[in-house]
C-alpha cells in the first residue's frame, strides 16, 4: 500500500489516513504497531469509545463523518482532524469548545464536487467564505480540502473529479498560503487521486482486509 502510494506521488509527500470505522480496537493497534498514525471514524461515539480503550496509544483522530451540530463540542474535545466542515453554523461551536490545553482544531472543508442531493458537503462556491470563518478563529486551523466524489466505473469521470478538486484546493491556496491538504481518493482509487493532487487518502479495506 505504502509502497504504491509512494509510486504514484513521484516524491510528493502523501499521507495515509486508516479509515477505522467499525474495526475493532485491537486491529487498530496492530496497525499502529506497524507504524500507522493516524486514523479516521465516522461515528463520534464509536470513535470516543475506542480512544478511551487505546488511551495509552499515540494516536492522530480523524473525524470523516458527517458532523451534526450537538456533536461539536465532542468532536473539538476529542478529535485533531475534522474533515468534514460543510456550513457556516458548526464553525462557532468548535472554536468554542476546543480546549486551551490543545493545538487549534485541523479543519477541512468538505466539497460536494460532484452536487449529489444524498452527499453532504459544500458547493464550489462556498468554500472561500467557509475557509475564511474557520481562519478568523484562532482555536481553528484551516488546513484544506476534501471530498468524496460520486463513485463510477469510468476512470475519466473519476479524473475529472479529482482535477476540479484541485483546481479548487490551488484556488484557496491563493488566498490561505498555509493551506497544505487535499484529502481525496479511497481504497479504490487511491492512486489515481494522488497523480491528480491529493496530499492525503483515506483507506479501509486495504489495510484492514474486507468488512466481514
Amino acid at each position: 500500500m505504502t509502497q504504491r502510494a509512494n509510486s504514484a506521488a513521484a516524491g510528493r509527500p502523501v499521507r495515509i489516513l486508516a479509515v477505522s470505522k467499525t474495526r475493532p480496537a485491537a486491529l487498530i493497534r496492530s496497525l499502529v504497531a506497524l507504524g500507522q498514525q493516524a486514523f479516521g471514524e465516522n461515528y463520534v461515539q464509536e470513535a470516543l469509545g475506542k480512544q478511551a480503550e487505546l488511551g495509552d496509544t499515540a494516536i492522530e483522530w480523524h473525524m470523516i463523518g458527517p458532523l451534526q451540530s450537538n456533536k461539536c463540542k465532542d468532536v473539538a474535545e476529542h478529535f485533531d482532524w475534522l474533515q468534514t466542515v460543510d456550513r457556516a453554523r458548526l464553525i462557532e461551536p468548535l472554536a468554542r469548545f476546543r480546549p486551551a490545553h490543545l493545538p487549534p482544531l485541523n479543519v477541512l472543508v468538505q466539497v460536494n464536487i460532484d452536487d449529489e442531493p444524498s452527499k453532504a458537503g459544500c458547493q464550489p462556491g462556498q468554500i472561500a467564505g467557509l475557509a475564511d470563518s474557520i481562519a478568523a478563529h484562532p482555536r481553528l486551523r484551516l488546513r484544506g480540502l476534501m471530498a468524496i466524489p460520486a463513485p463510477a466505473a469510468d476512470v475519466g469521470i473519476r479524473r475529472a473529479a479529482f482535477v476540479r478538486m484541485r483546481t479548487c484546493f490551488e484556488r484557496l491556496r491563493d488566498s490561505h498560503r498555509d493551506v497544505d491538504t487535499l484529502s481525496i481518493g479511497m481504497s479504490d482509487d487511491f492512486e489515481l487521486a494522488i497523480t491528480e493532487g491529493a496530499t492525503m487518502v483515506r483507506v479501509g479495506s486495504l489495510l484492514f482486509g474486507p468488512r466481514a
